[in-house]
């Protein structure tokens, strides 16, 4: 019987809506759903499982309620977060980007167990929770120096990973945390610690340079000295064989005059012979 009832009140009001609506009234009988959204529905402030695609629908004027729910990227700002280090020191963070998405079969389940402003239980003061968890146990020196490129990934991390338990429609594409605002004193002191830092690099570079050009310059002092001897060893070795060679000369000139001499006393001999013969 009920069911019947809600059948004909809904013809009924399907009725009055294609009359009452060329007249120019503000009875809303029809709604539609934008691309990128969902619509939910509440009938006396119980939840519907109905979820609406993108279009047009119909619903019961003042008896059910609708609400759109985005179920594309959207990105939620969390702002000026207070973080109290290890050590004592409060610094802030300006901004917090989340980007993230509900799951369309999901939905009917996150409204229902943390309704429409999932967001602000699964984000806002999840952020909250993490940065102070973070920030609690870790100095300022990690957080704003050490760790400071890998606090986005933590955050991304520890945020899916209770929403994967408790909220699985819910996925946290990535988490973008802007630099904290430390006091001016406390910042000034790490920008003269990379000064200070910034100055190894060049020292070093300049002391290579120094001794690379101690090498050339011992490179080429060796070079010369080297070319030096060896001009020394081609002048001597040209001394020697001007020598050998005069030497080689006087050999060959003796060689022909004891040639000679003796070609001189054998003649001288064998006349003498001769005569002696004669004789």
């Amino acid at each position: 019987l009920p069911l019947l009832l809600l059948d004909f009140l809904h013809f009924v009001f399907v009725a009055f809506y294609f009359l009452l609506v060329p007249l120019g009234t503000s009875f809303k009988l029809l709604h539609h759903s934008q691309e990128g959204f969902v619509d939910i529905f509440s009938r006396g402030g119980a939840l519907l499982k109905t979820v609406s695609d993108p279009g047009f629908h119909l619903m019961l004027p003042y008896v059910t309620r609708y609400e759109p729910i985005q179920v594309t990227l959207q990105t939620d700002e969390v702002k000026n977060i207070p973080c109290g280090t290890k050590g004592g020191v409060m610094i802030y963070l300006k901004k917090i980007e989340v980007v993230n998405r509900l799951r369309k079969e999901y939905v009917y389940e996150t409204i229902l167990n943390y309704g429409v402003k999932y967001d602000k239980t699964w984000v806002y003061d999840k952020i909250h929770h993490e940065i102070n968890q973070f920030c609690s146990a870790h100095s300022l020196q990690e957080e704003y120096i050490d760790k400071s490129d890998q606090i986005d990934e933590i955050m991304k991390e520890a945020i899916q990973r209770d929403c994967t338990r408790y909220a699985p429609g819910i996925e946290i594409i990535s988490v973008r945390v802007t630099k904290p605002s430390i006091l001016r004193t406390i910042a000034r002191n790490y920008e003269q610690m990379e000064e200070e830092r910034t100055k190894v690099p060049i020292a070093t570079e300049m002391q290579k340079v120094v001794v690379k050009e101690a090498e050339t310059l011992k490179k080429k002092a060796v070079t010369e000295a080297e070319k030096d001897a060896q001009v020394s060893m081609i002048y001597m070795n040209q001394k020697v064989n001007e020598k050998e060679s005069i030497k080689r000369q006087q050999e060959i000139e003796n060689e022909i005059f004891l040639a000679r001499e003796k070609s001189l006393a054998d003649a001288n001999y064998h006349r003498v012979m001769k005569e002696a013969e004669a004789n």
